[in-house]
């Protein structure tokens, strides 16, 4: 590409904003020209890049409970290997690459909020069995399904909406391919900080050199605290959080963490204060101490939790309620693209083709007719019924939820899976329940029509953004969506074999590795299908919490999320937004707080693709059997947390600076 062509790659000004009447939006590679976007190099690098962010992603998502979108750092490599090998017109195929790739965020989330559930009440229920194949099924299924569901709603969100959702992933990221193209460099600042959050966070997790976790229990008064009052403070020192914690943004990190902090420091207390000689065992039998013989930490699993759970679900059902009308209104286009005008797909520009609505009503019915065959046959043992119970519930809630979590992904650009997940197991479990199918085989049921429907969830409001970023830059859609199965299977594939040995070198069970998602999964499964009931008190005042925060318009979900998530890895987040507000308020000039901004930003990217890849490799090196770390003796006395603050601070220190 000569200079000319970068100059002229340029957004149009009126990319960003509403359309007048009788304009049109013309992306940046002209409908009317045909681009370099399939081919060999870019199908080959989107799916090393979906295998490689998978693996960093899941792990990720077990240790902390937050999966980073892999859009963002995705793309940027894309434009450095483009730009390193001095690729012609590589716009559209770095656009290729990174919706292949960024399959792995979307498949992770969906996979590791459910399934390692399955693992966690393996070591109560033994007879619980489940298998490589049941849950590369279950994944691939709902990537598929989320797919499909979602492509008739295209043209409604990215063109007909034009200018009224600001998706801000799907901004940022078209943002990188755009500068990418003008020759831009930002692979090496990203590299950089890659190698530093990585090693950084290898010493810890091989090493052990330093604690992961700095809190007030490194000085005797802090642990009476703690002891007593059932107050206590921690943080995560890791880059990986850190980096998140910079994404994620100083206000929504605040929101959650809001959220942690009333549950660790008024609820978990108050409950201490109020039932401390009792045992509150009623929906599980396994609790035997009374509350103010408890730590902070068992009073927040056995109880407090239950309350960011019923959250969360409250919050899933007010966002259908708010997005019924965009559900309607999605259905009614697409019934409108269905009914057909014939051979019409002529006339439509390459930037508006989709794949044949006929291929995906075939395809829909078929993927639905599998996974009808696999609950029938591979998880309700041959019982009918219960077969056709199930795939009923997950095609309906997948279906209706899928324009949710769009519609959260382009306003806000968060997806609420957990939630609705939570929601769904909660709903499945009674049906089946209902239906007769209950006990172990009940659980691994219910858990598997979850993953199922939130992988279906994820990959729609993960997908929505690569489809919006191709609408702003002209790639063909039909080419992104045909492309998109193959990302979903592989990232299902590599997804599961990293949780298979990452619970064969820690244990789900142990709590070496929080998944809090997948916990508190199974900390309501459990309760419903044994027929001791759940804690519904404990969930309804989570429900009338999000109600009383949505009236307040203040983000229900983000203090939800908050309350359930270990306090540890949300206060980090709040960290990360800080550094993100310093960086960008620092300098009287607007532009230069922008540029230190948006260089935060691949600092952070790199942290967490850093981070969480040798994360990866300190789980297999265990698993290999290598071990070095001296973390068992070292992490016991306080000064190993002293060492955390100082390596903390010094991270902080370097991130800033080299926004500079």
């Amino acid at each position: 590409m000569d200079e000319k062509e970068k100059e002229a790659v340029q957004l149009p000004d009126n990319a960003f904003r509403e359309l007048k009447e009788g304009e049109e939006y013309t992306p940046i590679m002209r409908p009317d020209r045909a681009y370099p976007e399939v081919n060999a190099w870019s199908v080959t690098w989107g799916l090393i890049m979906a295998v490689v962010f998978s693996a960093a992603a899941a792990y990720l998502g077990l240790k902390v409970g937050q999966v980073f979108e892999a859009a963002i750092p995705i793309a940027i490599i894309a434009v450095g290997v483009s730009t390193a090998t001095h690729r012609s017109k590589a716009l559209g195929e770095n656009v290729i690459i990174q919706s292949i790739g960024a399959c792995s965020g979307a498949v992770v989330a969906g996979a590791i909020f459910t399934l390692p559930a399955i693992y966690i009440l393996q070591a109560k229920y033994p007879e619980m069995t489940v298998s490589f194949l049941h849950m590369f099924l279950a994944s691939a299924l709902g990537g598929v399904l989320g797919i499909l569901f979602l492509i008739p709603f295209r043209k409604y969100f990215v063109s007909d909406m034009h200018g009224k959702y600001p998706f801000p992933e799907a901004t940022a990221t078209t943002q990188v391919l755009v500068s990418g193209a003008k020759g831009g460099s930002q692979a090496k600042p990203l590299l950089i900080a890659g190698i530093v959050g990585g090693l950084y966070d290898f010493i810890v997790a091989s090493f052990g050199w330093w604690n992961e976790n700095f809190t007030s229990r490194f000085i005797g008064w802090g642990q009476v605290l703690a002891d007593k009052a059932k107050l206590v403070f921690k943080v995560n020192t890791g880059a990986a959080v850190l980096g998140l914690g910079y994404i994620v943004g100083l206000k929504y990190a605040l929101y959650i963490c809001l959220g942690s902090l009333a549950v660790w420091w008024l609820i978990v207390p108050g409950m201490s204060l109020a039932f401390h000689d009792q045992v509150l065992n009623m929906w599980d039998p396994t609790i035997t101490a009374t509350v103010g013989n408890m730590s902070p930490e068992e009073i927040f699993k056995a109880y407090a939790r239950s309350i960011g759970i019923g959250g969360i679900a409250m919050a899933g059902i007010i966002g259908i309620v708010k997005s019924w009308g965009i559900i309607k209104g999605a259905i009614g286009l697409a019934a409108k693209e269905m009914k057909g005008k014939g051979d019409a797909t002529v006339a439509v520009k390459r930037t508006q083709r989709d794949i044949s609505f006929k291929i995906i009503a075939i395809g829909s019915i078929a993927v639905i007719a599998i996974t009808f065959l696999f609950f029938w046959l591979g998880v309700m043992h041959g019982n009918l019924l219960f077969a056709v119970v199930g795939i009923l519930l997950v095609a309906i809630i997948a279906f209706l939820f899928t324009t949710v979590a769009a519609n959260a992904i382009a306003i806000v650009g968060s997806n609420p899976v957990s939630g609705m997940t939570l929601m769904t197991l909660i709903l499945a479990s009674v049906v089946m329940v209902a239906v007769g199918l209950r006990g172990p085989g009940g659980m691994l049921a219910a858990l598997v029509m979850g993953g199922v429907v939130c992988t279906a969830l994820s990959m729609a409001g993960s997908f929505i953004t690569d489809l919006k970023i191709g609408y702003w830059l002209g790639t063909t859609p039909s080419k992104q969506e045909t492309w998109k199965f193959l990302g979903t299977l592989v990232s299902a594939a590599t997804v599961v074999g990293v949780m298979i040995v990452l619970n064969k070198t820690y244990g789900f069970a142990s709590g070496k590795l929080a998944a809090p998602q997948a916990n508190a999964m199974a900390a309501v499964i459990d309760p419903l299908m044994n027929g001791v009931g759940a804690p519904w008190i404990l969930y309804g005042i989570g429900a009338v919490i999000a109600i009383v925060l949505d009236r307040l318009h203040i983000p229900a979900l983000a203090v939800a999320l908050g309350m359930f998530i270990p306090l540890e890895l949300n206060v980090p987040l709040v960290v990360g937004g800080a550094i993100n507000w310093f960086v960008t308020t620092r300098s009287k000039d607007a532009t230069v707080n922008k540029a230190r901004g948006e260089k935060g930003t691949l600092i952070a990217s790199g942290f967490i693709a850093g981070g969480a890849l040798m994360g990866v490799v300190s789980a297999l090196m265990k698993f290999g059997g290598i071990e070095c770390s001296i973390a068992d003796t070292w992490w016991t006395n306080p000064l190993s947390e002293v060492c955390s603050l100082v390596a903390y601070i010094c991270l902080i220190t370097y991130f800033i600076k080299a926004t500079k």
